[in-house]
């Protein structure tokens, strides 16, 4: 006979592998789908999440968690039941019908933003919108049960953390990333790459890079997308990126980026497959993993010397004078108005302006209506300049049109965590930059694949980043590796 804890487990992982499947819906929707395919996609996505849901809300679920005594389970299984017991809470508090209908409704959504974005149109968009952030409300009201809308979303992509606490944090990061940029700009801008970048020669060298810093193509691909982004876990870890022949750099460090998510699925223990441990336990870590590989890693003086060379064998003469100009191209700060393309200065200014933002959409303070001059209005408060058209601006990043509040502090949370886990790096791995300028990242990736990567769902999100660091995590190991990075570079 099975024991409760036996069962649970068969039935969650039946419910992973489904869930595996319709994020493979997702993937291909955004990748493949034909253009026409859309309504019926929707429909799909509708019925799985149905499916996912009447699993996720099981009464069984509460009949084994009741018949489980977490003191006979060991980590691991203390770990499972816990992430079992708060999914199965949240989702009782979601009504079937109300999870349908955003499945639906953002699949449609999500197609709808995409034509605006290409037509320039807000007003296109923004009737759906007004129904996703109505929808969106709904859950969140369910989900707090009297407590706040906001922080309930946020704990789907953060677990324990409050929008409180992250004002905080972006509070203190906010005064020493303004005084850099300032700073910065009124330094002679150094010279940028330019010419003309086969877009082929482009994805093949991204997709060595890729390997280099340890994506197994052989569990994984590249593809292209409008947004890039990674899917699935464990044997099956698919990204995509997007390039444009006036600039390798993008599909470069987008490759990167994504790279950074993909190799901490694929790194998680084999065992945890299908269940909750089995995937990267907040979106915080993930992005501390995705920022880390292309910023503090890719980014670096080490690392762009050996990256100076590749691009010379791929592309021929660059029009940059050596390896230290390279170097400072890859890093240039400049006013520019799109988050995935931001230097490292600037990004985290770009996701506090959503992060208010989308808070006030979802307390109902601001409505879709005024969103796009609110946005415009806060972006020139920020930069010192207009947003030219919305594919600039409000139509810019695919979150919202997917119904993903909550999600946009994760990013800059995710540049915190990464801060702190290059300065434990750097002491774990004193040879460090030797390696890096002979274009091996696997030091620094092992380092990480064994402290943070292979543990999955095994910890608390926080607590990841302080057993692999020692130290609890804050902004200012970030902030002192911005300050010296770019004071050196622009001579501060």
């Amino acid at each position: 006979m099975t024991s409760a804890y036996d069962d649970l487990m068969s039935f969650e992982r039946e419910t992973g592998a489904l869930a595996q499947v319709a994020g493979r819906l997702g993937w291909d929707q955004e990748t493949m789908m034909p253009r026409g395919a859309g309504d019926q996609r929707s429909e799909e996505m509708a019925a799985m999440e149905s499916v996912l849901h009447a699993r996720r809300t099981d009464p069984r679920i509460g009949e084994w968690l009741a018949a489980i005594d977490p003191q006979t389970l060991d980590a691991e299984g203390q770990a499972q039941v816990r992430h079992i017991a708060r999914s199965f809470r949240r989702a009782n508090k979601v009504p079937a019908k109300l999870a349908a209908d955003l499945a639906r409704l953002t699949s449609r959504s999500h197609r709808t933003w995409a034509e605006a974005r290409a037509d320039d149109d807000f007003q296109a968009f923004a009737p759906v919108l007004a129904e996703v952030v109505a929808l969106k409300r709904e859950e969140g009201a369910a989900l707090a049960a009297g407590g706040d809308v906001y922080d309930a979303l946020l704990d789907d992509f953060e677990p324990g953390a409050t929008a409180a606490e992250l004002k905080a944090m972006f509070g203190a990061l906010r005064p020493r990333l303004v005084a850099l940029r300032q700073a910065i700009l009124e330094r002679p801008e150094p010279p940028a790459l330019h010419g003309t970048f086969d877009e082929t020669a482009q994805m093949a060298l991204t997709r060595k890079v890729a390997q280099c810093f340890g994506y197994d193509m052989s569990r994984g691909r590249i593809d292209k997308a409008v947004h890039p982004f990674s899917s699935g876990s464990g044997d099956d870890v698919r990204i995509t990126t997007r390039t444009n022949a006036l600039d390798p750099f993008n599909c470069l460090y987008s490759t990167i980026h994504e790279t950074g998510h993909a190799t901490y699925e694929q790194a998680i223990r084999g065992n945890y497959r299908f269940t909750p441990l089995g995937q990267g336990v907040s979106m915080g870590v993930h992005e501390s993993q995705s920022r880390i590989y292309e910023n503090q890693l890719g980014r670096s003086r080490a690392f762009t010397g050996w990256l100076y060379g590749q691009f010379g064998e791929t592309f021929g003469e660059l029009g940059l004078d050596g390896p230290e100009a390279f170097y400072a191209a890859v890093n240039r700060v400049r006013n520019g108005y799109i988050r995935t393309e931001a230097d490292e200065v600037q990004y985290n200014l770009h996701v506090l302006l959503r992060f208010d933002l989308e808070q006030a959409l979802i307390s109902g303070d601001l409505q879709v209506a005024d969103l796009e001059t609110a946005w415009n209005d806060r972006f020139h408060a920020d930069f010192g300049f207009a947003v030219d058209k919305p594919s600039d601006g409000v139509l810019q990043d695919v979150h919202w049109s997917a119904g993903l509040f909550g999600y946009f502090p994760t990013y800059s949370l995710g540049n915190v965590y990464a801060g702190c886990l290059l300065k434990a790096l750097q002491e774990a791995v004193p040879d460090l930059e030797t390696q890096l300028a002979a274009g091996d990242p696997s030091g620094a990736t092992a380092w990480l694949r064994e402290n943070v990567q292979q543990h999955g769902g095994l910890y608390e999100p926080r607590e990841v980043i302080e057993r692999a660091c020692g130290f609890a995590p804050s902004e200012a190991p970030l902030l002192d590796y911005l300050e010296a990075k770019f004071g050196a570079l622009y001579g501060l």
